[in-house]
């Protein structure tokens, strides 16, 4: 058998940053888009998880992650949402302190807390977060 025109489903390689308050997930709704995310990204080359993460969360939702504090949440695999069908995300989900206030940079045009009960506003990647928080009994059903 010849694979060579076969080529292998591309991987999406993000990180995001759970941040939970009061029973609910902070999400951001990027400019242009139609589904919530968790706040990250890529990296960029050379860049560590902390340093990928940290530049993110301060891009889209203005505040500063405390790097000492980063704890690994979750690492989900999903269908990839707005990218050619067979396309894999594989998000590494992070805990972190901040600093700052909260508020959407320019790129993102609305911040939002969710419940489980509100993963039908998500991409497959974020529903996957949000049943892992309420197996875990840290956002309402």
């Amino acid at each position: 058998m010849d694979f060579s025109d076969t080529a292998a489903p591309a991987l999406v390689d993000a990180l995001a940053w759970v941040h939970v308050r009061d029973g609910r997930v902070l999400k951001v709704r990027s400019t242009g888009k139609d589904v919530f995310y968790l706040p990250g990204g890529k990296r960029e080359p050379g860049e560590s998880d902390a340093e990928a993460l940290t530049r993110e969360v301060a891009e889209e939702v203005s505040v500063r992650l405390d790097p000492a504090t980063l704890e690994l949440f979750t690492v989900v695999d999903a269908a990839a949402h707005g990218y050619p069908e067979g396309t894999r995300v594989r998000l590494a989900c992070y805990t972190a302190e901040f600093a700052g206030t909260l508020a959407p940079s320019s790129e993102i045009a609305e911040l939002a807390w969710f419940t489980a009960a509100d993963a039908d506003r998500c991409p497959p990647a974020g529903v996957r977060v949000l049943e892992e928080l309420a197996r875990r009994g840290l956002v309402e059903g």
